[in-house]
């Protein structure tokens, strides 16, 4: 399953995140796709090396600088790459 389904919730935001992981650019699709990584591997995307294992850290920091509620928005990107991770979970299983 390399290529991102274009039907799923969210993918949009992770072929984001993985054009800037390759791209070496730490951006908020960036990290959330770092986050989501080992979940994202296991479903057979590939999920290029990203910043250090504190990516959670770097995302909530980023959105500090860029958001004046940066807790809501860092949930709401969590939530959506779970969304993505369990359409392509369920998409998978059929």
């Amino acid at each position: 399953m390399g290529d991102i389904p274009r039907d799923l919730p969210g993918a949009e935001l992770i072929d984001h995140g993985l054009e800037d992981l390759r791209a070496g650019r730490e951006t908020e699709a960036a990290l959330l796709v770092a986050m989501a990584a080992p979940r994202l591997r296991a479903l057979g995307f590939e999920v290029p090396a990203g910043p250090d294992g504190r990516s959670a850290h770097r995302l909530y920091a980023l959105l500090t600088r860029t958001d004046p509620a940066p807790h809501s928005r860092y949930n709401a990107l969590v939530a959506r790459v779970a969304s993505f991770a369990r359409a392509a979970e369920h998409a998978a299983s059929r």
